[in-house]
């Protein structure tokens, strides 16, 4: 059934708005899947932060020179799904790829490479790369520790001060109640 014209414009700008809110995305393809299957990657695409969406390719192409983004035409062939990073990238490419992992999706999926920040065209071993790397909430997690452990060093520092300062003071009165005590007896 062929698409309508205003139907395809639609399509190219939901792309291209995609693409604006992306800061990469990976090409799938994804033959075979029931559609329960799918709707489990959508899913696990969008608790990681991204969005799964199956495309025509010429309107993908489209909507790719539009956004300004680097068009990976060998990898624009045949059935195509497009995944989405917003400003999640690598938890995404790590979403697909244990989707396919877990559900052993081999045969009937794969990632053709992608595009990361407009520019950068990916290989599949690319993608895999860049799943690896810590996702978003696990990059913050490990820069407040950063600016967290010297806070904390210098709590520990502070605090040994504190009690260095009242074991004086208690040697202190502890050697003034002896003496007090030698005066009382004499």
């Amino acid at each position: 059934m062929p698409i309508s014209r205003e139907r395809k414009e639609e399509l190219v700008a939901e792309y291209k708005e995609l693409l604006d809110e992306s800061n990469g995305f990976a090409l799938v393809a994804a033959s075979g899947m029931s559609v329960g299957q799918t709707q489990n990657l959508r899913k696990k695409v969008y608790e990681a932060g991204g969005v799964y969406v199956v495309a025509k390719n010429t309107l993908l192409r489209i909507a790719l020179e539009q956004a300004g983004w680097t068009v990976p035409d060998e990898e624009l062939q045949g059935p195509t799904a497009i995944v989405f990073g917003r400003d999640n990238f690598p938890g995404v490419a790590k979403a697909v790829l244990g989707f396919i992992k877990d559900e052993k999706m081999d045969e009937k999926m794969s990632v053709k490479g992608g595009v990361m920040t407009g520019e950068d065209v990916l290989s599949p071993a690319d993608v895999k790369a860049i799943s690896e790397l810590p996702t978003l909430p696990e990059l913050q997690a490990q820069i407040i520790g950063l600016i967290v452990a010297p806070s904390r060093n210098l709590v520990t520092i502070l605090q040994n001060a504190e009690s260095g300062v009242v074991n004086v003071l208690q040697a202190w009165l502890d050697k003034d109640d002896n003496e007090g005590g030698d005066d009382e007896a004499a």
